[in-house]
């Protein structure tokens, strides 16, 4: 197993390293300069070359690619055009909001995705089942953007101003004003309530497909010989469906962990600029309407990166869940 991560880490370089290429040359490539952000009126056409010079912008394309790969190689990705700040600083103040909001997503879309579908494959064409492919359709076929907005429009907008009730989950921010006054369990108290819409914006689409995966995987296994032996053997309903039945299922659901992280990355970018939620997504996001330039392109790269290992992880957990597969 060692080796095969070495091999799939090593194997991983160029791929990231081309993302990045990429990215370098669209966002460099792009008409526009960002130095005509920062200036106001007024301003001299020698102020603004200085400007040029000092970001490294008056040097060819091929020239600043050079030192920008030199640079991030050795894991210096330079300085904001707009904070003045290492952009690693910038990001590394970003990324646990991030992680934290594509943790919990990820939590509950699997968890309760899994149950959902084990619920329906175990009742099987049952009212239930029917009552559950119709919701699970309808949230499937949301955009996640347009159901954050939805959630704002009832669980903020419509409390307070319609229905009369309390707000109790923000439809914005990360905390309240107030938080820093708070004592150690309201804190994270607050931080639950303001991490619960981002959440379910993000998880409910991909609950909505995992439980479907799952309800396909478990109804195949069920109707194996494994599976009708332990039936005649007398074990409990119960018994077979989690201990033989679900096990055998969850390894197809394994294969969506790869493929749901970039999504839920991606995901994480749209959602955290609708809810203000500080996050590295907002902050690519900022950086794109401000050009600023090594913000976006570092940015990236750590997306690309995150990918790849999540893809990583999901083959790992193949051999955790079914010790029949071997990678070397």
């Amino acid at each position: 197993m060692g080796k095969y991560v070495l091999r799939r880490l090593a194997g991983a370089i160029p791929l990231v390293l081309g993302i990045a290429t990429i990215i370098f040359f669209l966002v460099n490539l792009a008409p526009g300069d960002p130095t005509l952000l920062l200036i106001s009126p007024g301003v001299t056409s020698d102020v603004i070359e200085q400007m040029r010079v000092n970001f490294g912008l008056d040097q060819p394309i091929h020239i600043r690619y050079v030192r920008w790969l030199g640079a991030m190689l050795t894991g210096d990705f330079g300085y904001s055009f707009v904070y003045s700040r290492p952009v690693v600083d910038l990001l590394m103040d970003a990324l646990p909001n991030t992680l934290i909001l594509s943790a919990c997503a990820l939590v509950v879309a699997f968890g309760v995705g899994i149950v959902l579908g084990t619920i329906q494959a175990v009742r099987q064409y049952s009212l239930l089942d029917s009552s559950l492919s119709v919701v699970l359709l309808f949230f499937y076929s949301m955009p996640s953007f347009w159901l954050a907005l939805m959630l704002i429009l009832t669980m903020s907008l419509y409390a307070r101003n319609v229905w009369d009730l309390p707000i109790w989950f923000p439809a914005s921010g990360m905390t309240s004003t107030d938080h820093d006054f708070m004592s150690a369990g309201a804190r994270m108290a607050d931080r639950a309530r303001h991490l619960v819409l981002p959440t379910l914006s993000l998880s409910l689409v991909l609950t909505a497909g995992i439980a479907r995966y799952m309800r396909g995987s478990m109804l195949e296994v069920v109707r194996q010989d494994f599976v009708r032996t332990a039936h005649a053997k007398g074990l409990p309903e119960r018994v077979v469906v989690f201990k033989h039945a679900l096990r055998n299922a969850l390894i197809p659901i394994i294969t969506l962990v790869g493929l749901y992280l970039p999504y839920l990355f991606s995901g994480t970018v749209f959602i955290e600029y609708v809810f203000a939620w500080p996050g590295m997504g907002r902050t690519i996001v900022d950086a794109i309407n401000a050009r600023d330039y090594p913000v976006i392109m570092a940015g990236t790269f750590f997306f690309a990166s995150m990918v790849v290992v999540a893809n990583l992880v999901a083959d790992v957990l193949y051999a955790v869940v079914d010790p029949r597969i071997r990678y070397e």
